[in-house]
Parts: structure tokens; C-alpha cells; sequence
């Protein structure tokens, strides 16, 4: 009984967490990686100065 309490608390609280904090994580790299490459391939552009 107790390995079941303790896998379905796993499945229901720690995994959503790991999922959200992966997915936060994934896309500020992502951001980041985007960013800099718009920086870099267009230097002179106004728009760059936009995005904030």
C-alpha cells in the first residue's frame, strides 16, 4: 500500500514540477538563442531595438 501512496505522490506533485521547471528552462535558452541570433545576422536593424 505504501509504494502506491508513494508513486502516486510522484506522479501527481514531482513530475508536473520537473515538466514546468524543464519548460521554463527550455525556453530561455531558447529566447536567448533566438536573440542573439537576430542580433547578429541583422546588426543595423530598429526592430532589434524593440524587442525588449
Amino acid at each position: 500500500m505504501i509504494p502506491a501512496l508513494i508513486l502516486a505522490v510522484a506522479l501527481l506533485v514531482v513530475l508536473p514540477v520537473v515538466f514546468i521547471i524543464t519548460g521554463g528552462v527550455l525556453a530561455v535558452i531558447l529566447g536567448q538563442t533566438l536573440s542573439k541570433d537576430v542580433e547578429y545576422l541583422h546588426p543595423d536593424s530598429e526592430l532589434v531595438d524593440l524587442n525588449v
